[in-house]
């Protein structure tokens, strides 16, 4: 057997049956001792038939007698009402044994039940009530949702109001800045230049073909500048070219109300020799023009500078 695998285990279960057996032996043969019948204990009760009797001479048999001839005793008002009142008791008690009893049992029967039932509503009332936290924190994070979308919305108007409103502004300013080319009162129509916007660019009293929007250079070298109305040029500067080439480049500048050149585009309308070499030059040389102060003068002001090279130099 498995629960005997060792030598230990067997001695032990050998020396437990012997005892046992021993034991069983003795007490089946020795046993307890004990009285048949047993001995009597308590109080002596004399041999009798009947409640009442009188008289040395103990009867061995059952006396026969006859009952007595007793008149009726009629009962008293108080035993008469105690009597009523026990029938009403014992009419009563059995009709509420019986209404009651079976209130209680099927309460005790119910009872599990009632108790699975309450569970359940209690179960279904915090199921709602978690339902409707949650219902109410969709519903707020759907407003702060849509205030969000609306608050970008409104920035990006806002946003685009106020680029329409800056594009206006430098649209304006750049009117006021080129004299005003959208309230010219021609009669002519059409469009000529190099910028991006509708005009006829140029001087009013210059030549239509001329290659220059602002006046054609003299025929020496150097440097001439045009555009700027009003300002006299009070210095100037020419930077020399570092390959021998031979052209004219014109040079867009703009100016401030200082006279300094702020910007300068080489190459523009106007320029026969695009090359490299000449074009670094001459918008250093641009850099060198200063005009006269004038506080009246546009913030900015557009000319040009017309550098020209010759070979040799």
């Amino acid at each position: 057997m498995s629960f005997l695998n060792t030598r230990h285990k067997k001695q032990s279960f050998t020396l437990t049956t012997l005892l046992l057996s021993v034991l069983l032996l003795i007490m089946f043969y020795i046993g307890l001792n004990y009285l048949d019948p047993p001995i009597e204990n308590g109080i002596s009760v004399n041999f009798g038939t009947t409640d009442f009797g009188s008289g040395q001479v103990q009867p061995k048999q059952r006396v026969r007698s006859e009952p007595m001839e007793t008149p009726p005793v009629e009962p008293t008002k108080q035993e008469q009402a105690v009597e009523e009142v026990v029938e009403e008791v014992k009419e009563e008690v059995p009709e509420e044994v019986s209404k009651e009893a079976p209130a209680e049992k099927v309460l005790t029967k119910e009872d599990p039940e009632a108790i699975k039932i309450k569970q359940a509503r209690e179960a279904k009332r915090k199921a709602d009530e978690a339902a409707e936290v949650a219902k109410r924190k969709a519903e707020e994070a759907e407003k702060r949702k849509k205030a969000e979308a609306a608050r970008i919305a409104q920035q990006k108007r806002d946003a685009e109001e106020r680029a329409r409103r800056e594009q206006e502004a430098k649209k304006k300013k750049l009117d006021e800045l080129m004299g005003g080319l959208n309230k010219s009162d021609g009669t002519a129509s059409g469009s000529e230049g190099d910028d991006t916007r509708s005009g006829d660019k140029g001087q009013p009293d210059g030549d239509p073909y001329a290659t220059s929007y602002y006046g054609s250079p003299g025929s020496g070298s150097g440097t001439g500048g045009y555009g700027l109305n009003g300002r006299s040029l009070v210095s100037k500067g020419k930077v020399q070219q570092e390959c021998n080439e031979e052209g004219r480049v014109v040079v867009k500048i703009v100016v401030d109300r200082n006279g300094k050149v702020v910007s300068a585009t080489p190459g523009v309308k106007g320029t026969t020799n695009n090359a490299a070499c000449l074009l670094e030059p001459a918008k250093k040389t641009a850099f060198l023009h200063k005009w006269n102060l004038d506080s009246k003068a546009p913030s900015q002001q557009v000319g040009f500078v017309v550098v020209n090279f010759k070979l040799g130099e």
